[in-house]
This record gives C-alpha cells, structure tokens and sequence, in this order.
C-alpha cells in the first residue's frame, strides 16, 4: 500500500500555521470570525452548561449532533462524542450520506444489503470492465484498486469508461470514454435492457431463478407500460451518446461474460439518483453477472471478505426482519435514546436490516437548515436550539450554503471540535482545537471491505493546546454528570473492546506493533456467491430472497416518484426544464485529487498539483466570451461564486466542473471567493433519499473587471 498526493503531503496539514492552537469563544457577531482564547476547563464548563440548560429547557431533542467523516478511526471522532452524548440522553441526528444514499437505497432495494462488491483482484477475471461514473485513480477506494484495474488493462480486459468529464481514470486505465450528458445515465442504461431484450441476450435461467419482477421491468422498457419504447434512438435524443454506440455496449456487456458494470456514485448523486444504481444493478442481474468470477454486482461496493460476517437471509421470507424479541428492551451504550423506540419513516425500507437507520426522529443531512428555521411548526420533529459539531465542515460541505448560513446564526449555541478554522467553526460560539489522527492511536477499517485493519500509532505528542476526542469527552463528561463506563477506560483498553468483535483480528498486540494486521482469506471474495451456487440454503437477503427487479416493499408506499421499478424521471433542475433557460449549464461537484472533501485546504504541495479552476467546455466559453484563465461568476437562485476558468474539452458541452471542498470565502457583496461548489446546490432530496448535488443549473459570465479578489 503507497500513500497518494494527500497521504504524502498530510505532514504539512499537521503543521499548518492554520491549526487551532487553543480553545476560542466568539466574542464577535457570529460569522465574523473574531475569537479569544480561554482556557480549556472554561471552554468545558461553558459546553456543559449550555447542553444542560438546553436539555432541561428544550429537551434532548433540541440538542443536534452534527457528525462527519473528519475521522475514520474506530474511537476518536464522532465515537467518543456519541457515546457520551447517548448516557447524557441523546440527541437529534440525521439520517443519509451524501456521498452514497442514492446507492445504498438501491443496494437495500434490490439485493437487500449494501454487501454488494467484490474483492478487486478478481477484476482479473472479468472479460470487460465498465467504470460508470467512477473515477479511482482519484477517490482511490481502497488503496489497490487502480492497481488492479491497471493489471486487467494490462492483461487485455476492456475497459470503458462513461463520464461527463474525461477523468484522470479515463484517460489512464480506460480503452475507450463515453461522454454522457449529467443526469441522464439512467436512461442510457434503460436503452441498454431495451437492445439486451429485444434481441433475446438476456439470461432467461439466472432471471427465472434468482429475481422478481422482471416482467413489470420488460414491460416498462419496452414501452408497454407508458407507450414509450426505451430505444438507444430514444436515449440519444436525452444522453447525447450515440444510439449505435449505446446498441454496440449493450451487445458487448451481454456477449462478453463474465462482465464487471462498476456503477459509481458520481451518477447516483442527482435527483432520483436511487434510480440510476436500481437500473445498473437490474442491468447486472438480467445478464447474470452477479454472484460469478469476473462478474460484479453493482451496487453499494462494499464487500465483505470474512465469511462468518456475510450477510444472508434466512430461509423464511421474513428473515431479514428483525423479530420483535430480539430487539433490546432498553437503550444500550451503542444507541441514541431519542431514535430508541421511534416509528419508522414511511419513506424508509424499513422492513430490511442494513440500510439507514429508519427512526422519524432524524432528519434528512440536506434538510437540516429547514428544520432549523421551521421547527415543529414546519412538520419537523424538534425544535432545535444547538449544534454540537464533530469531524465535519458542514456549512461546506453541505447544500446551499447561503440558507446554512440564515440557520446557523438562528441558533442558541454551536460548539465545534476542529483543527482549523473551517467556514462552519467561523459561525461557534466555542471552537476547540481536536488533535490529528498522527498525535493519538486508533484503529482504521478499510470502509470498502479490504481484508486488512491499520493500527495508527501515535507519531508524535499533540501540538500546542490540542486533545484528543476521548480525552475530550472523559473530562467534559465529568462537568456533565455522566457516567462513563467504557470512556472512563484507558485508551488501549477501549481499543481492545472496540475491535474485539471483528474475530478476523487474531493478535492485536502484533496488529499494534507492525501497524496493520492483515487478514488471510482462501480466495478473494465474490459477492452473492453463497446464494449463486446454494441458492436453497441462502437466499438473498431481500423480502422475497430474491434479487427484487420489482421492489414490493417501495410499491406499498405508492408514491409515484419512488417505483417499485427502476425508471427515468426528469426533475425541477434537470437538462429539460423550463429554468435551463436562464440556467443553461449542469453543474459537477466531483472529488478532486487535491482534496479529502473540505480536508486538505491551504496546503501548499497540494495547491501546486491542482489550482481550483471551472472546467467549462470551448463551446460553452466562446458563447460568453471566455477565455482560459478568466475569471468568472458563476451563479444560480442560491449564490454566486467567483473562479479563474479552465477551457477544456475534457469535459462535454453543456456542463461544468466545480471540484467539491474548497473553502466558503465571501465578499461584502456575499459572492464567493473561494469556489465552494455548495454555494450553488440545491437543499432538496430525493424520495429514497439521493443528494442532487450533481443536479443544479447554473449560468456563468465573466467577472466585473476580470481581476481577482483578496
């Protein structure tokens, strides 16, 4: 395993001039970002006095906890935070991911487990890769997956990539790129079924045997249903690709088996994005592609490569259900008392173990502002009064930024733990300086599912004031009156109980001295596997322990903007409605090799890799007279940005690139100087829950006087 760009260029994050060296409490407007420094067991005290007053005032309702990916160890970050604030009465909390939501519900609907990929070096076996909408070699997944992707290439696999934009991915390991136009991958892949039933590629067996609801499927794509043939010509007119070359994909993806369709997230982040990762999973079924060597399932990706851990359902058709007797009776140390016991959403599958907690007590990530501003009296479940940030740059990070900022600033408190002073530790009433992952052990999980645990011990001794979260959490539990059974334990210790239950961890200690423990498994893991080749013993986990092509449980909610079939549906900010008129251009807010998120900012090596420009196409600038450096505005109903331009024709016509993470930075006039994508996305979500932030439209101009700002 090789460090990338940010890994090797961290050691600058850890000794940034911009680390949080104390404890600050504004003492300014909130926003303004004018801060004193006070002592720690002040900056506690004021914390604790704030969740006790709100608590006893509100309710622990009005308490929201505001947890991020800032952290991935097993105990610091959001865990130590968690679990105090569960012993202090829980919280209000949210439920998706921005990252993924869209194809998790995909992934529940139709396998019914996020369990859904396979080891990457059975890519080898594949007799032809597709990468849809995903772009490795700069989100990496796992540190061997570019390798083994270049070792297929090598070997003579195919390899196509489909993407608005020519990646770094496309250009490197890929044979052939598809432009596509954004938010339109839905339909490709439904001319895709079309061409792959019509001509009779399809595998009557594995469909017979394994799914449900093909027919409703077929009949759909067929244009039986809605009187609309789903044709390559039919998807052309929508995706600007080529029906000839969309016929020619099909014929290749159906011919050439086993096939690896690897549907990426870029895709499933759009307005009824869960539709999107429905059809691609359909597409691996209807070509029983699933459960082979070489093949791929789709879906989530993330794979489970110990056996005794595989999720399976049960022989009943009620297996997945969790039985009422085996739910605990009481709130344990692991869960939220204000979830515990809550109704289900209606918009949840909540019938199925695995997906996002489905409790009506949380609200969704992209709605948050809205429950702020509205309350109770808006249909929302609290009134809230508090954040209580952790491991997140949330006003970032998150849509709208401009309503963020409206609802952070009708707060009573915000408390945020932070390194730096990100644009939403600005907006606290207390900051406090949280130390970095090189300055305290834990323990990583490779989140895809690699076969290995990485012990991070501890490089160096904290700098200047910095603690870490459980250092935090033991001394403000104490102000707070909560018992700590488990934090009140020395760190090792913690560590220990935390990673027992992963029985692939043979010998912690060796884990702890070498710095990783890598787990020996006979063969590389195949998703869905067990079920292929036992499929009497091992159903899949679904309602019906079939792969679900029609989903009973989304067609009980009947709301006709969640089917129980995978389908294309246009939307509010989509290519073809009535405000692509004045906003003419799809915006992208993809993940850039210079950046983890909003991670990684202000730091000079990275910075010389990649300037934060707007990739806009030729044609697109000529219209508007821009030129390759310019600096423009970029703006929409939300906000405005202001950035230099890259002209390039790496990305299509009719859209254009914002890479997501660079820092809020207004002006007087409320225009961003720091290209922070957010400003422009939209706050809306999808019925199953998708992030749109793929699905905003945009127009752009020339900056006044084309000169930069600060």
């Amino acid at each position: 395993m090789r460090a990338c760009l940010r890994g090797r260029a961290y050691r600058q994050r850890v000794y940034s001039d911009e680390r949080l060296k104390y404890p600050l409490r504004r003492v300014g407007e909130r926003g303004e970002g004018i801060f004193e420094s006070i002592p720690w067991d002040q900056a506690l005290e004021e914390v604790a006095s704030k969740l006790k007053n709100i608590k006893e005032k509100y309710g622990n309702p009005a308490i929201l906890f505001v947890p991020g990916g800032g952290n991935q160890g097993m105990l610091h970050g959001v865990v130590s935070h968690a679990l105090m604030l569960h012993q202090f009465g829980g919280y209000t909390r949210m439920w998706g991911a921005p990252s993924y939501e869209g194809v998790l519900f995909g992934s529940m609907a139709t396998y019914g487990t996020i369990m859904t990929g396979s080891a990457r070096e059975d890519f080898l076996n594949s007799k032809l890769i597709i990468m849809w909408g995903w772009n490795p070699a700069n989100t990496i997944w796992d540190p061997g997956t570019s390798l083994w992707i270049a070792k297929a290439r090598e070997k003579g696999i195919k390899i196509i990539a489909i993407d608005p934009i020519f990646t770094e991915s496309a250009a490197i390991l890929a044979d052939k790129w598809i432009p596509i136009r954004p938010g339109t991958d839905t339909a490709m892949l439904l001319a895709m079924a079309n061409v792959i039933i019509s001509e009779n590629l399809h595998d009557d067996a594995f469909i017979e045997k394994y799914t449900i609801g093909f027919d409703k499927f077929k009949d759909y794509v067929m244009g039986q249903e809605d009187g609309i043939e789903k044709t390559p010509e039919w998807a052309e007119d929508i995706t600007k690709v080529d029906s000839k070359l969309i016929r020619n994909l099909a014929r290749e993806y159906s011919t050439k088996k086993p096939a690896t369709l690897i549907a990426g997230w870029g895709p499933a982040r759009t307005m009824f994005g869960e539709q999107f990762s429905r059809t691609a999973n359909v597409l691996c079924a209807i070509t029983g592609n699933i459960g082979i060597n070489g093949g791929y399932a789709s879906g989530f990706m993330r794979a489970y490569y110990s056996r005794e851990r595989i999720v399976t359902g049960g022989k009943k058709k009620s297996g997945p259900v969790k039985p009422e007797d085996e739910k605990p009776k009481k709130p344990r140390i692991q869960d939220n008392p204000v979830d515990f016991g809550a109704p289900p959403r209606e918009d949840s599958l909540f019938k199925l173990k695995g997906g996002t907690n489905p409790a009506n007590t949380r609200i969704h990530y992209n709605d948050y502002y809205n429950a702020i501003l509205e309350g109770k009296k808006g249909g929302y479940p609290a009134d809230l009064k508090m954040a209580y940030i952790v491991g997140t740059n949330r006003l970032n990070q998150f849509a709208n930024v401009n309503k963020g900022i409206k609802a952070l600033k009708s707060l009573d408190f915000i408390v945020a733990f932070e390194q730096t002073m990100t644009p939403t530790a600005q907006l606290a009433d207390i900051v406090l300086p949280v130390n970095t992952f090189m300055e305290r052990n834990d323990i990583s999980v490779p989140w895809l599912g690699s076969p290995y645990y990485i012990y991070l011990n501890k490089a160096i001794d904290s700098l200047y004031e910095s603690k870490s979260d459980l250092e935090i959490c033991k001394e403000l539990s104490k102000k707070l009156g909560v018992e700590q059974s488990l934090l009140d334990l020395p760190e090792e210790h913690i560590l220990r109980l935390l990673s027992a239950p992963r029985k692939d961890i043979k010998n912690f200690n060796k884990m702890k001295r070498d710095g990783y423990y890598k787990v020996k498994v006979d063969e590389p893991f195949v998703a869905f596997k067990e079920q292929i080749e036992d499929f009497e013993n091992h159903p899949f986990p679904t309602l019906s322990g079939k792969i679900e092509i029609y989903c009973e449980h989304i067609a009980e909610k009947n709301n006709p903007l969640m089917p129980p079939i995978p389908k294309y549906m246009s939307h509010d900010e989509h290519f073809d409605s009535p405000k692509a008129k004045k906003y003419p251009l799809q915006l992208l807010t993809p993940h850039n090799k210079r950046r983890t998120h909003s991670t990684l900012e202000k730091i000079p090596w990275l910075e010389e890799v990649e300037p934060h420009h707007a990739w806009t196409n030729p044609i697109d600038a000529e219209k508007r007279n821009i030129k390759d450096g310019d600096l423009i505005d970029i703006y929409n109903v939300r906000g405005r940005i202001r950035i230099p331009a890259k002209v390039t024709e790496r990305i299509i016509p009719g859209a254009i690139c914002v890479f997501q993470g660079a820092w809020y930075n207004p002006n007087k006039e409320g225009i961003d100087l720091g290209g922070c994508a957010n400003v422009l996305t939209n706050d809306v979500y999808s019925p199953g829950g998708a992030f749109p932030l793929n699905s905003s439209l945009v127009e752009i101009e020339l900056a006044p006087n084309n000169k930069k700002e600060g």
